[in-house]
């Protein structure tokens, strides 16, 4: 994938997750692609990855997502980015957040999203979730490599 095309798909993406339509999210992966956020059990096929998606849009229902960067690495690519949010879903503190982090992105022939390994501080995300947010900037406010 070239870089103009790659910068397209994830510009794309990053307003699919601030839509609140998780299945958008989906759409962007292989029916059998996957999403694995941490060191969490991956989400595998469409339904999977929209119902993963849907925790985050629940939760923070005021989320956008920005693109922060978005570079090629061999074969496939690395997708940085900023979550900003109100916890004030289902069960919600009213805490803001306010995390960065990054997903290794490898695509099918098709230029579908084949397999992502998202990264984030989730301990700090729990931590705003329950005491808001930190400094930006600040220890634990961001995840790259």
């Amino acid at each position: 994938m070239d870089f103009t095309r790659l910068q397209d798909l994830a510009t794309r993406y990053t307003a699919a997750w601030g839509s609140q339509d998780a299945a958008s999210v989906a759409a962007f992966y292989a029916g059998d692609g996957s999403l694995q956020i941490n060191d969490g059990t991956p989400a595998v096929g469409r339904e999977a990855i929209t119902t993963a998606a849907q925790g985050f849009m629940s939760a923070l229902p005021d989320m956008a997502l920005f693109l922060d960067s978005v570079k090629i690495v061999g074969s496939g690519a690395e997708f940085f980015w900023t979550l900003t949010g109100t916890n004030t879903g289902p069960g919600g503190t009213g805490n803001a957040v306010w995390v960065s982090g990054y997903e290794e992105w490898t695509f099918t022939s098709e230029g579908l999203i084949a397999q992502s390994l998202g990264h984030f501080p989730a301990a700090e995300y729990e931590r705003q979730l329950r005491g808001g947010v930190a400094t930006p900037g600040g220890p634990g406010a961001s995840t790259t490599p």
